[in-house]
């Protein structure tokens, strides 16, 4: 396939250049650079860490063009990255992960920056700029760590300010008039104190293009910032204050209609699919390019978030092996935002406006100390988090417009959270011998949740939807409320809560709270084989809070919270440096017992159809091996590569399911759906296979500088989006009489693989940069997610190929 014509250019210049031979040297000058981490709490070697780290540097997130949490997802196998509809990032770590669109939710992989949490997935939207490192902690994090996690842990580690003046950043330009960028500033302000100030900014055009109209969405446009202070009054103590925010005016992705699933499959009437819907299905699918979607034109995607933080921290050195800790830190976050669920040019399932609002306060406190064979620490923290939804959900187009349902149309969702986490935990390394250490650790949590939700007959505030659709929902569910309830009620009216109660009969909000308490765990070893050779072993319990669902909610029992899962982890790896410290080898084998996992699914509600509710998992399992390689194969060339392999299997589950039957009806082949035992299924977004490679090599020239030219390549192997999928099978006379078949993509992702590219030149003195770069350069059509409901299912496409240019400056 042909490259972006700025790489092909670049490639012929590349090949004019006389470059001098790369001098013959050791293998001892070939020792790659030490990575010092802090998963412990404490700096150390990568190497020396008995645990599953995976680290990505500053200079690679550069070279790279990390700048994203989608794109550190594509560096680290077995870390998977998906949209929602709500435009809320959702991760999976090794198979372990929450597929939940509500804004406060905790995620199963958390999220920090320099130790202070990023309670929840949106938070950290814009952090990956001006960064140390990025270290990715796999399996159950609930020890050290200020928030329990089943699944793993990422901490961005920001770039801190020095003894000495640094400045610098880059200007990048590329396809869809992408402007971006970078800068920071560094250095003493006075003796004891320091300070630097970063930035990153992005404006582009729409990527996405619609199916049915000549207009674009995708456009993002973002600004962020962060100042950090240092400040070292004497030896003994030391002080960093990092305030950091960024406000995005981005436009949301848009999805791509891949199957038709009506809740209400004829109308009584007619005898044929109800509303525009069924004109609709007569169109053809999105077809297989990142960039065809489709979104309703009156209410387009659109967004504004801003985000702010503040975090203190203060460390005083006691004595030279006692060590007090005090972090704390606040988080604001408000957005307004507008996006589409069923990838048509139609009102299924729009969220507009969909407004949400996030603040949190949480401290930590700790002392650490050590002694000759002895590494230890305690502490306690406590959190107190309040989050809001309001949303108005828009059908208009559904099936569900019909007479028999008074013709609703919209509705609203409204949910208010109070958090309160408190924390205490524990952890001791003991070195019996100078081979091996002897590990332990714990932590007991108990936290509260107290809810107040409210699905709502109501106006939209901002006034594009007319007092009539409340009116109307307040009509049918008056109606059920007659029909099913078994007390009396006063009659709802516009601006009510319309679920029905444990009575069935509406008016009233859900109010509930969830109290739970854990006390997760971690007992393990190290052997060092050698100084170049680490063997663990770990043993884990880790748990993940439970959590309330921000959904259409019929009845009550929709909007029960899901109770906290756990995961038991079993982990033996090793990690070797070879060739005189050229080659670095990281092998990790796992086993997960899986039990009450968490998941956003469907339940067959008799007069709307499918809708969503919250469950349980019981038992499920997930087991693998992962492997790391990096070598300096010479002086110029460094190859990093990377795999995971992951079986997982569902032991106990049975619930709803879109993909139980395909059914002819009026010469339309749709799908209707039942009660499905899932035991024996996947799990969704577990891919057998994740898998990276990088390589670049760099030559010197003649005349000084390094020309320098890399490949990327990142994927996976095919995964479910839910559960059920692949399990649809047609007769023959369901694919003769149907009007079309079920896109391939129902439930099911595709595997796929991606390529990266990035070619350029370093002056002599590093003073001066430039790149040509390009991502998904073959324009590769892949699917991140795939999200059914009442009436369609659409898929999230992965981003389209890109490419630009990057200047790059160092004062």
């Amino acid at each position: 396939m042909t490259l972006p014509k700025p790489l092909a250019l670049l490639a012929v210049a590349v090949g004019s250049i006389t470059v001098a031979a790369t001098p013959r040297i050791s293998a001892a000058e070939l020792a790659l650079e030490e990575i010092i981490v802090t998963a412990n709490k404490r700096a150390e070697s990568a190497n020396d860490v008995g645990l599953s780290v995976t680290a990505l540097d500053g200079n690679m997130l550069a070279d790279q063009k990390l700048t994203s949490l989608e794109d550190i997802s594509t560096s680290v196998p077995g870390l998977v990255y998906s949209s929602s509809t709500a435009n809320t990032p959702i991760f999976t770590l090794r198979g372990i992960g929450f597929n939940e669109q509500s804004l406060g939710a905790y995620p199963a992989t958390s999220l920090y920056i320099d130790e202070a949490p990023l309670p929840f997935p949106v938070l950290a939207s814009h952090t990956a700029y001006d960064l140390e490192r990025v270290e990715v902690l796999k399996g159950p994090q609930g020890i050290l760590f200020g928030q329990n996690s089943t699944g793993g842990a990422i901490n961005f580690i920001s770039a801190k300010p020095g003894d000495e003046f640094e400045a610098g950043g880059d200007v990048s330009y590329g396809n869809y008039s992408r402007a971006e960028l970078n800068g920071y500033i560094s250095g003493p302000l006075t003796q004891s104190l320091s300070a630097r100030f970063s930035f990153t900014g992005l404006n582009s055009d729409g990527w996405q293009r619609s199916n049915t109209r000549n207009d674009s969405n995708g456009a993002q446009d973002y600004l962020a910032g962060r100042i950090i202070l240092n400040y070292e009054p004497t030896d003994n103590a030391a002080y960093l204050l990092n305030i950091n925010g960024w406000q995005d005016d981005s436009e949301p992705q848009a999805q791509q209609f891949s199957a038709y699933n009506p809740a209400i499959r004829t109308d009584a009437v007619t005898g044929l699919p109800p509303g525009p819907l069924a004109v609709a299905n007569q169109q053809a699918f999105s077809p297989e390019d990142p960039r065809a979607a489709d979104w309703s034109a009156e209410k387009s995607p659109s967004s504004e978030r801003e985000f702010y933080q503040i975090v203190g921290r203060g460390d005083w050195f006691l004595t030279p092996s006692l060590t007090l800790t005090a972090l704390s830190t606040y988080v604001d976050f408000e957005q307004e935002q507008s996006t589409d669920g069923d990838g048509l040019p139609l009102e299924l399932f729009d969220l507009s406006p969909s407004d949400g609002a996030i603040d949190s306060w949480i401290s930590e406190i700790r002392l650490s100390g050590s002694t000759d064979n002895t590494q230890w620490i305690i502490g306690a923290n406590y959190e107190h988090s309040n989050t809001h939804e309001d949303q108005i959900l828009n059908y208009v187009d559904s099936t569900n417009y019909t007479a028999q349902n008074a013709f609703i149309n919209s509705s609203g969702i409204s949910l208010d959270q109070e958090i309160d986490t408190y924390a205490v935990f524990g952890n001791i390394d003991f070195d019996i011998t100078d081979q091996i250490t002897l590990k332990a650790g714990t932590r007991y949590t108990d936290s509260n949740i107290e809810v107040n939700s409210c699905n709502f007959s109501a106006t939209n505030r901002a006034g594009s939807i007319d007092a009539g659709d409340g009116s109307n929902v307040a009509t049918l569910f008056n109606v059920l409320g007659g029909l099913f309830g078994t007390v009396n009620f006063n009659p709802i009216t516009v601006g009510d809560c319309y679920t029905l109660n444990n009575n069935q009969v509406p008016g009233d909000p859900y109010v509930n709270q969830l109290d739970e308490d854990n006390t997760s765990w971690r007992i393990g070893a190290d052997y060092r084989i050698t100084d170049d050779h680490l063997l663990y072993l770990n043993v884990s319990q880790g748990y993940k809070s439970g959590s309330f669902p921000t959904l259409a909610a019929a009845n009550f029992f929709q909007l029960d919270p899901v109770t906290q899962e756990s995961v038991k982890a079993y982990e033996l790896g090793v990690k070797s440096s070879l060739l005189n410290q050229s080659l670095q080898l990281n092998t990790a084998a796992f086993y997960y017992d899986y039990e009450d996992k968490q998941l956003r699914t469907k339940v067959l509600d008799p007069v709307f159809g499918f809708l969503d509710v919250l469950e349980n998992v019981p038992k499920s399992k997930v087991y693998g091996i992962e492997s790391e390689i990096t070598a300096q194969v010479t002086q110029g060339l460094r190859i990093t590569a990377a795999i995971t392999w992951l079986e997982s299997e569902v032991k106990q589950y049975q619930g709803a399911s879109f993909t139980s039957q395909a059914v002819v009806d009026n010469g339309q082949l749709v799908l209707a759906g039942g009660e499905e035992n899932f035991s024996g299924d996947p799990i969704p977004f577990t891919p057998d296979l994740t898998y990276m490679l990088d390589a670049q090599y760099s030559h010197y020239l003649n005349g000084g500088g390094e020309l320098f030219a890399g490949v990327n390549m990142n994927g996976q192997s095919s995964s479910e989006a839910s559960f059920g999928a692949g399990r649809l099978r047609y007769s023959d006379e369901q694919l003769a009489t149907g009007a079309r078949s079920i896109d391939p993509y129902f439930n099911e992702m595709d595997g796929y693989t991606t390529w990266n590219t990035r070619l350029g030149y370093i002056s002599t003195d590093e003073r001066f940069r430039i790149t040509l770069w390009g991502k998904n350069i073959f324009d590769e059509h892949y699917v991140t997610n795939v999200i059914s409901s009442s009436d369609s299912t659409a898929r999230f496409a992965g981003a389209t190929r890109t490419y630009g240019i990057t200047f790059g400056f160092n004062l």
